[in-house]
Parts: C-alpha cells; sequence; structure tokens
C-alpha cells in the first residue's frame, strides 16, 4: 500500500468554527476518502491551535481561564468535524501534552539556527503576526482583517534565521518539488521570496504573551504561536523517533486557506530545511467563502453559521454545494437562495429523479431484479485528474455531466414503452438490457461520488445492490435484487 499523508490547517480556537473552517475540512475529506477508495494508506490530521495572544485575550472577554476556553471551543470543532462527516484519523491539540514536548524538541534541534536580539515592529494581535513598514503604510495603520490599530513592539526576541534558506525554498517551489496548487498563489508566494526572506521573530516576553509553550531553557520567552502552531504537522506524527513519523513524513498534501499562505509556503519549509526534513510534497491553497458577494461580519450581520446549513438541508447537500459551487481555485460566494436552487433543481430534480424513477421502473417491470450488468464505459480520467489537482468543483462537473447524460438516456429510451409497447409484443430482452444499463451508470455515479457524498454513494449502492464502490468499477454482481421502492414508475 502507498502511504498518503494529508494534514489540514489547524484554525484557531478564539471562536466557534465558521464556513472557512468547513471548507477546509471539506476538502481534506475529499482527497483522504478518494485515496482510501485508491486503496493507499492514509492518514488524515486536523487539529485546533491554541495558543497566543489572540486566544488569551478572547479567553479573557470570555471570563474564562484560558485552558477551560480552549477547550470549550475546540469541543466545538470536534462536534463540527463529525457533523460534516469528516473522516480524520487524528485530531491535534496544540495544548496537547505531546505536542508541548515535541515543540520543544523541535526548537531544540533547530538551535543551530536561532539566535536573540533586540527587535522594533508593528504587531497585529488578531493576525498574531509582524507586519512589514510598506504593509502598514499601505493599510493606514490599520489591520484591513480585524479593524484594530497595529501595536508597537519593542522587545528582545528569539529570531530564526529564515533568510538563509530563502534560494532552496525558491528552487523547490519554482520546481515543484513543493507544489504550490493553485498556480496563482504559486506565484504570489514566489513573489514574496523574491523580494527577499527576513529572519522572523519566534518569541515573545512571557510577562506579555504568557499563554503558550515555553522557550526551552529561557522561562522568560513564549514560542511564537505560528512558528509553534506549524510543528502540528510533524508532532501529531510522532516526531523525531515514532514510527508513524518514519512512515508518513513528507506530508502527501497540505490544505490550507490562502490568508496562511507565507506561513506555510516559506516559514515552514524553512523550519524543515531547518532540521534537515524533506518538504512536503504539496500545498492545496483554498479561497474565501463570501455572503451575498460580501465577506462575513458580525457587523453586517451576514455571518453563516455551518450548522445551520447543515440542520436545514443535512450534511450531503451541505458538502456538495460547498464541493461543487464554491470555486476550488478562487473566492465564493454563499447564498441561501444558491443552497436552495442546488438542493431542488440538482440534488433533488436531477440526481434524486434518475435513483427513484429507475429504482420504480425495475421494481414494476422486473420485479427487482436485474440480469448482467455491464461495465460503464464514461472515460473518468478528467474527473482523477481534476482531484488530483484539486480541482473539487470540476470533479462534480464530471460527476453531474453523467447524471444529466443519464436522465437524457431514460427519456430517450423509455423503458415504460418498451415494457408497455402500443402494439404489444414487450421485448423482454431489450427491456433488460436498458435497466442494466441504467443501474450501472448509476452504480458509476455512486463510487464517484465516495469521496464527496459518501452518504448519497453508499445509499445508491445499497438500492442497486451492487456492493462495490470503485472508482472504475469493473463487471459487477448479475442478477440481484433491487429493493422495492415507494415511488411509482414513470
Amino acid at each position: 500500500m502507498r502511504k498518503f499523508y494529508i494534514a489540514t490547517a489547524i484554525p484557531y480556537v478564539n471562536d466557534k468554527p465558521h464556513l472557512g473552517h468547513a471548507l477546509l475540512h471539506l476538502y481534506g475529506d475529499v482527497l483522504a476518502r478518494y485515496r482510501r477508495q485508491l486503496g493507499d494508506d492514509v492518514l488524515f490530521s486536523a487539529g485546533t491551535d491554541e495558543h497566543g495572544g489572540k486566544v488569551a485575550e478572547a479567553a479573557a472577554k470570555a471570563g474564562l481561564p484560558p485552558k477551560q476556553f480552549v477547550d470549550e471551543i475546540s469541543a466545538k470543532f470536534r462536534e463540527g468535524l463529525k457533523k460534516l462527516e469528516i473522516s480524520n484519523d487524528r485530531f491535534i491539540r496544540t495544548t496537547d501534552a505531546g505536542h508541548e514536548q515535541r515543540a520543544q524538541l523541535i526548537w531544540k534541534a533547530l538551535a543551530a539556527d536561532i539566535y536573540k536580539k533586540a527587535y522594533v515592529g508593528m504587531y497585529c494581535v488578531g493576525c498574531e503576526e509582524f507586519k512589514t513598514e510598506a504593509y502598514v503604510k499601505e493599510t493606514n495603520g490599520i489591520c484591513p482583517l480585524h479593524n484594530r490599530p497595529y501595536e508597537k513592539i519593542q522587545e528582545e526576541n528569539y529570531f530564526f534565521a529564515l533568510g538563509k534558506y530563502a534560494i532552496k525554498i525558491k528552487d523547490a517551489i519554482e520546481k515543484d518539488q513543493y507544489r504550490i496548487i493553485p498556480k496563482s498563489r504559486k506565484n504570489e508566494i514566489l513573489a514574496v521570496i523574491g523580494e527577499g526572506l527576513q529572519d522572523i521573530s519566534i518569541s515573545r516576553p512571557k510577562d506579555k504573551i504568557g499563554w503558550g509553550i515555553a522557550v526551552p531553557g529561557d522561562p522568560t520567552q513564549t514560542m511564537y504561536v505560528w512558528f509553534e502552531a506549524l510543528m502540528n504537522y510533524i508532532s501529531v506524527i510522532g516526531y523525531p523517533e515514532h514510527p508513524d513519523f518514519k512512515k508518513y513524513w513528507p506530508a502527501d498534501m497540505q490544505v490550507i486557506g490562502k490568508d496562511i499562505l507565507r506561513f506555510h509556503a516559506a516559514v515552514w519549509p524553512g523550519m524543515l530545511l531547518g532540521l534537515g526534513l524533506a518538504l512536503p510534497k504539496a500545498l492545496y491553497v483554498h479561497g474565501f467563502v463570501t455572503s451575498g458577494g460580501k465577506k462575513m461580519s458580525k457587523t453586517l450581520g451576514n455571518v453563516v453559521d455551518p450548522l445551520d446549513i447543515v440542520d436545514k438541508y443535512g450534511v450531503e447537500a451541505f458538502r456538495y454545494f460547498f464541493l461543487r459551487h464554491i470555486p476550488s481555485y478562487s473566492d465564493g460566494d454563499f447564498t441561501w437562495e444558491m443552497m436552495e436552487a442546488a438542493y431542488n433543481n440538482e440534488l433533488a430534480d436531477q440526481l434524486g429523479n434518475a435513483i427513484s424513477r429507475s429504482a420504480a421502473m425495475i421494481a414494476k417491470y422486473q420485479n427487482g431484479l436485474i440480469g448482467d450488468i455491464p461495465s460503464p464505459e464514461h472515460d473518468v480520467a478528467a474527473y482523477s485528474r481534476a482531484i488530483d489537482n484539486c480541482r473539487f468543483d470540476k470533479a462534480l462537473d464530471v460527476v453531474w455531466e453523467q447524471v444529466k447524460g443519464l436522465n437524457q438516456y431514460i427519456d430517450e429510451a423509455k423503458p415504460w414503452e418498451i415494457a408497455n409497447p402500443p402494439a404489444g409484443g414487450k421485448d423482454e430482452v431489450h427491456l433488460r438490457e436498458v435497466l442494466a444499463t441504467i443501474v450501472a451508470n448509476l452504480i458509476e455515479i455512486a463510487a464517484l461520488l465516495v469521496p464527496f457524498m459518501p452518504d448519497t454513494a453508499n445509499k445508491i449502492n445499497q438500492v442497486f445492490g451492487s456492493g462495490i464502490l470503485k472508482p472504475l468499477p469493473g463487471s459487477l454482481f448479475p442478477k440481484h435484487q433491487v429493493p422495492k421502492p415507494q415511488a411509482k414508475a414513470a
């Protein structure tokens, strides 16, 4: 079995999960389910980032000790993953004792690239990031993401010698040894690296940021949350000694949002090079979800809770909409009207209708029995390429072309007329062939839907009795029984 390690970014727990987090985990889940279908040995990791000033600030606002606060919010993330049927194998919290211990081991292993110096810079607590002078000037001294002024910080911190690895990082990205998907994000980070990678501050004084992991050998300093959080990708698999680390690293795919590209495509590779470790094979960078064409914000009152959508339409419809109707390579928009249209016009009228009337005709005309099922003749190479390139929307487009094609075939073949010809002389052989072809297509559609809509795929498979869910179904079981449906034949 080929190993395939997928790691999603670990969201901050300063607030409850939102649509961006749902999208992040959906993408990771599709990759994991698809690779399991192919027979790979998959390890899929998710988790929560629980240290730093932003989290401590949110805890204080909630009137809770930081640990109690992060326990409660992290639990909401776990609940959300279950509700979205995310199939992660691991869930890491950066407050886990194992992560904290391994983070200190990583710091020590990077000692040759770490030094201490005085520093003056502009810092955004919301971003947990120092900003360049040019960026501060461009944004008029106020963070556009958090609508708060930057803080001028003058202190003595530890630094990581990121600059020394700039050429190696750039070379790896340019040659796709560290593949950045999509290409627009690859070009974006290459432009950042081209401007020069500066050494970065990786600690804060404990008296200013106390909620975090202590710097080894210096209890007056706390690890910078972004430096420490990135370590989760190897701490979760037991760096440096655990067999899982030796088996699964390097990651085959990391999934992140576009706002944290620099940390993952510049800082993280530098840390790995400093540790003497291989870089991840690929990094998929997704966009944002807007609401009615506007950025979601509590001020505008347009924040949409992903679980509200699930409660109204179900998890399968949620997965379908966000995987097909949110562009995989750019930002996308959500409205309740768009969701309603996709639910009624595509899921119910197209897929649901094909399933229900097919099952009803088989039950009515053949007592639920289907003879030899032919192997589907569709070329699904485009589907596979789309998933390999993280074009989840395009992969579902391929599936839906088959759904629409199946409905067209049913309308043109008219099994009901073959079963009840006006002039008599029912052609039993032709009817069996038509209905078997319909079933073959439904079983293939189910197989292609496994990574995206696993419950729907299983239900189709149960109704039409194949017992097989593979990306490319071959010869299937003959003469299986189709359960009698409630719907009537067309």
